[in-house]
């Protein structure tokens, strides 16, 4: 996943840079913006599964340590049920929505399908479930023992 973010962003920043040159020199490229969209749209779902994999989204861990050991296992479990819902949910609907984009193509890259671009929806929400699977065991130990999900070593050693 680091590699897949890494390269949307050496890809997204090398497309910005040269349509930036090709307009300063008054030559400039059609497809620029539509592929730059593309690209931050991609960058922001693998990133986003990234982000899940790291346990790097935003949380309210001193709340969740807060609370009764029983409380914290039933919050952190309607938290990633409703997480991993949400994201089946979008999952699914961005699969049928690539039906409806089957003969849509982009303005300025007509030989590129929507559909291709708008994939990048149920991969990363499917990554995105996958990552919140991965990590679950973890979390529900944890919240067992009252550690913030995703602690560091220092904070797991205390």
């Amino acid at each position: 996943m680091e590699w897949i973010v890494i390269a949307l962003m050496l890809v997204l920043f090398s497309e910005v840079t040269l349509g930036v040159v090709f307009r300063m020199v008054g030559r400039p490229l059609v497809w620029y913006d539509e592929v730059a969209s593309v690209l931050l749209a991609w960058l922001t779902y693998y990133g986003a599964a990234l982000a899940a994999l790291k346990r790097a989204h935003i949380g309210f861990p001193g709340f969740v340590r807060s609370l009764a050991p029983a409380a914290r296992i039933w919050v952190v479990v309607l938290a990633e049920a409703l997480t991993i819902g949400f994201f089946v949910l979008l999952a699914w609907v961005g699969w049928t929505v690539l039906e409806v984009l089957a003969t849509d193509y982009l303005v300025s890259l007509p030989d590129v399908s929507n559909q291709y671009v708008q994939s990048v929806i149920p991969i990363g929400a499917t990554l995105f479930v996958i990552a919140e699977l991965l990590l679950l065991p973890d979390t529900l130990r944890d919240a067992r023992v009252g550690r913030a999900a995703g602690a560091s070593v220092a904070e797991r050693l205390h």
